[in-house]
């Protein structure tokens, strides 16, 4: 069998490297090929170019790479004519993985499954009909959004989360990490300004300031900031201007298994999170860790935004808990005063998030079968069924 896997950021390498561990448990002789990061290829993936070049978010910021961006479309849409492949796999991303779905559909009947569903429950809802041209499959990462493709005319499956199945850091664990760092017994304030360069860039100043008000009583407390790869350099920068010196979880010498494992150690060690809006939240959640999430874009993406979403709350843990235990400082609100004070709400009560974690990750599948594995099965058994 032979899979082609498109995944564009971290978050997607994650789903992407336990869908390929999924498919190696159930087919053996199962070749991968395509683009991804470090944990697909700790897998068997040989990335055709660096996944970092797709980490791009927000419509402005999408610009200056259009060309190139548009020209990466056409070569991955046709290695995948060229190998044929026996199912394309786009993991999220959707500005690129629908664009070479619609280019492989247009030339080819090769199946296409789209690993996480679009929001369309929070924005434009308009983007199923047009997905269910290109992508016969979804696979869903929250229990409320099948019913949401199912309506367009594709195939849905919920598999849960690869977050709620991973290991929780152990107290030997922590010990470890602390000891590392040279962190003692301090209070510890995780920071986690996103994975993409536009992100960092823009709420990496905004955080330092914040945490100077946050910190002004608070002398003993330690400020650590964990990043990927292809970001050390890029934080390392931003945070001359932090206080407090904080220290950087650098994953860059060590294999994939190790780093993600650092990273968990890291936001267990953790008293309190400020971090970006996204798949980070359901990680702290897994590691029951208090946040505050906070988040801006580019002004015109803002503007944009602002007129198409729907809901009132962008984080995870809110929207499957069904609860808004996670303070929010989003748009024209992540100002560093108000992310302060949050930080300082949530510091005073930390145990007021801990139920609605555990909830979510009750939801997402904690407890049950891999989610990595049931999105293999999912993806072989309606294989199967496409071929009856």
């Amino acid at each position: 069998m032979r899979v082609f896997l498109v995944a564009g950021e971290p978050s997607g390498d994650r789903l992407g490297g336990a869908l390929m561990e999924g498919l190696k448990a159930l087919v053996p002789n199962v070749a991968f090929d395509g683009v991804g990061g470090p944990l697909m290829q700790a897998q068997g993936l040989n990335s055709r170019f660096p996944m970092s070049e797709l980490s791009v978010m927000g419509l402005v910021e999408v610009l200056p790479k259009f060309f190139h961006l548009k020209r990466r479309i056409s070569e991955t849409a046709q290695a995948v004519l060229d190998t044929q492949p026996d199912v394309l796999i786009t993991i999220d991303s959707p500005d690129f993985s629908l664009r070479v779905a619609k280019l492989v559909k247009a030339s080819s009947d090769i199946r296409t499954v789209h690993y996480v569903a679009p929001s369309v429950w929070a924005w434009r809802p308009g983007r199923a009909d047009k997905m269910a041209k290109v992508i016969d499959h979804v696979l869903a990462l929250l229990p409320f959004e099948p019913p949401y493709m199912e309506r367009a005319g594709m195939e849905c499956d919920f598999v849960g989360h690869p977050v709620a199945s991973e290991p929780q850091a152990t107290e030997a664990d922590i010990k470890a990490f602390r000891d590392a760092y040279d962190l003692g017994d301090s209070p510890l304030l995780l920071a986690l300004p996103g994975s993409r360069r536009g992100e960092v860039d823009r709420l990496a100043p905004v955080f330092g300031e914040a945490l100077s008000l946050y910190l002004k009583n608070r002398p003993e407390t330690r400020v650590v900031v964990p990043t990927v790869a292809h970001m050390v350099d890029t934080v390392t920068e931003h945070l001359r201007s932090w206080p407090r010196s904080p220290v950087v979880v650098d994953p860059r010498d060590l294999p994939s298994d190790q780093a993600v494992a650092q990273k968990r150690a890291a936001l267990a060690a953790a008293d309190l999170a400020l971090a970006a809006s996204g798949t980070v939240s359901l990680e702290l959640a897994a590691q029951a860790t208090p946040m505050v999430i906070a988040y801006n874009l580019n002004w015109l993406t803002t503007l944009i935004a602002k007129r198409m979403v729907h809901l009132d709350t962008a984080t995870l843990v809110n929207l499957v808990s069904d609860t808004r235990t996670v303070p929010e400082c989003l748009l024209d609100d992540c100002q560093p005063d108000q992310i302060a004070e949050a930080l300082t709400k949530v510091a005073a009560n930390p145990e007021a998030q801990r139920e609605a974690m555990a909830l979510t990750m009750d939801r997402l599948g904690r407890g049950g079968e891999a989610p990595g594995l049931r999105a293999a099965k999912a993806v072989l058994a309606r294989m199967t069924k496409a071929d009856a």
